[in-house]
């Protein structure tokens, strides 16, 4: 088989085409799951300066909220700084998080967590616009962002060009380091939803992102306009990352190579299963013997974690992926019904207060009702 047929290297064509840039519309908070040091959080501040915007920062790992509040500057109406170890009760216990707690495929991340806190507390605070931003997301044109918020009226959720480096998995980097076609879609790191019409939720595992923009049967609708700039990382520098990635983008792919051929989620059947994980299997086959036919840059790291990738899928069945996919739906319809309890369009204070925020885990740059517990 060609690459083609085994592997789809652009999504692109399933986002809403977006002619147009509107008039900016106000933004209520930039929402950043951290894990770096507070100076990671610079751009962002500029950019809420520039915006007037809040921003709710999600702390973990080297990521402190005192130490966020202290680097915040006064020129952005409002910064809440949330440590979130320890928080986890606030949210659901996921099926797909119980089916992978304990077993190879266990991940690690808060990622997915920090976001759905961040859901929740916009939607409790009736937040109309957000954006979510990474802490390696950079965002120069703010006018730019300021007009894909005003697309929210018309799409669920706005994506950004990721215009710097490109953010794939493992695979798919290898898959462009052999001369392969690979795009890149949008992601979590840099988007726009609305809360209050947001029902979805993001899984804990690789590609949770992908999982948040899909419905109940398909793509929700997506667009994708303004820009934004990864940072550039190494995705090779060690094979653990591709360990880490395969499953989830095993099951992004899969649920998309459906919806490419204009199929449902419904579709991905164990019968769709089988054959998507032999068109895995042959992917990275295909890619491992083109990367040891040509010089490439980096050829080892390269050809050690596509062996990674290929021993993490030697231990993925067509069952483990159904009982997933249904699992994440049933998940969906929990995470829609807890949602649903919470009262909209409470002050912050309140909001946090109403989904069990603890002081102790909170700090703000000011008291008043848009913010939050303890001022510094």
């Amino acid at each position: 088989m060609s690459i083609a047929e085994l592997h789809h290297g652009s999504h692109t064509h399933l986002l809403a085409p977006v002619a147009d840039r509107p008039p900016p519309a106000p933004v209520d908070a930039i929402i950043v799951p951290s894990f770096r040091p507070a100076a990671a959080l610079d751009h962002i501040f500029t950019l809420a300066t520039e915006l007037q915007c809040r921003v709710l920062v999600l702390s973990s790992g080297e990521s402190r909220a005192a130490d966020v509040i202290d680097r915040a500057p006064a020129s952005i109406p409002g910064v809440i700084a949330i440590d979130v170890d320890g928080l986890h009760d606030r949210l659901p216990s996921f099926r797909t998080t119980r089916m992978l707690d304990g077993t190879i495929f266990h991940q690690v991340s808060d990622l997915s967590f920090k976001r759905n806190l961040g859901l929740l507390v916009a939607r409790t605070a009736g937040w109309q616009r957000v954006v979510f931003l990474d802490d390696d997301i950079a965002v120069s044109d703010h006018s730019g962002l300021s007009s894909a918020a005003a697309l929210l009226g018309r799409f669920d959720v706005v994506g950004m060009h990721n215009v710097g480096y490109p953010d794939n998995s493992v695979v798919c980097h290898a898959l462009r380091a052999v001369g392969g076609e690979q795009g890149t879609f949008i992601g979590g790191g840099g988007i726009l939803v609305a809360p209050h019409r947001s029902f979805s939720f993001f899984p804990k595992i690789y590609n949770e992102d992908w999982f948040y923009l899909l419905g109940p049967h398909r793509l929700s609708t997506v667009g994708r306009s303004g820009s934004m700039v990864q940072q550039p990382y190494d995705p090779f520098a060690s094979p653990q990352r591709a360990t880490y990635e395969e499953f989830g983008d095993c099951l992004a792919e899969g649920l998309f190579w459906n919806l490419d051929n204009g199929g449902r989620i419904a579709n991905a059947n164990l019968a769709h299963w089988q054959d998507f994980l032999k068109r895995r299997r042959g992917l990275i086959d295909r890619i491992t013997m083109m990367a040891m036919g040509r010089p490439i840059e980096r050829r080892g790291p390269v050809l050690a974690s596509l062996n990674a990738a290929r021993e993490r899928l030697a231990l993925i069945t067509p069952e483990l992926c159904v009982d997933f996919i249904q699992a994440w739906q049933r998940d969906r319809r929990e995470w829609t019904a807890f949602v649903g309890r919470f009262p909209t369009q409470l002050s912050l204070n309140v909001a946090l207060k109403r989904i069990e925020i603890p002081e102790s885990a909170c700090v703000a740059t000011s008291l008043d009702e848009s913010c939050a517990f303890a001022a510094v």
